[in-house]
């Protein structure tokens, strides 16, 4: 318990910190469990840099609906909806690169469900946090509607709008 100003009462009272509920992890274990997490997970940012930067090595699934994916989506990104992952599906995949899952954003599982599916399928796989919610938040450009996905209008995969 901390010792804290109380507004509501006159004087002071003894209020239990809520973050402190449970206590903090040995520093050890700590980094061991958030680089445990970063081999699953990537960010939009990340993301965004690498194709900027041209980097290789991964290639962006976009896991919702082809109707969703029409919509607009991340520059470069392959559809692939997350119930017609079978090994036949998948099979055009480079099993080479590591597979970087989206969907609409956090209020959405579809790329976690596509990241389980190819995971056991033996793809390396690292889910996109935020997805097309996170994406458009940083500022970043979805591909227009009915436009092939590949590049934006000036050439360059996911540039700021």
């Amino acid at each position: 318990m901390f010792d804290a100003y109380c507004p509501h009462h006159d004087g002071r009272v003894l209020v239990t910190a809520r973050v402190l509920a449970f206590p903090a992890a040995d520093p050890h274990d700590a980094a061991a469990h958030f680089a445990a997490r970063l081999a699953y997970e990537t960010d939009c940012s990340d993301v965004y840099a690498d194709l900027e930067a041209g980097a290789g090595g991964f290639v962006v699934l976009d896991a919702r609906s082809p109707e969703a994916f029409a919509s607009g989506h991340i520059p470069g990104a392959r559809n692939l909806p997350h119930a017609t992952i079978t090994a036949a599906t998948a099979a055009e995949l480079p099993r080479d690169h590591v597979l970087a899952t989206y969907c609409w954003g956090p209020h959405c599982n579809a790329a976690t469900k596509a990241a389980a599916r190819l995971a056991a399928l033996g793809y390396q796989v690292k889910e996109m946090l935020g997805g097309v919610t996170g994406w458009v938040t940083e500022g970043y450009a979805l591909t227009p509607p009915g436009d092939t996905g590949r590049v934006t209008q000036n050439g360059r995969a996911g540039h700021k709008a």
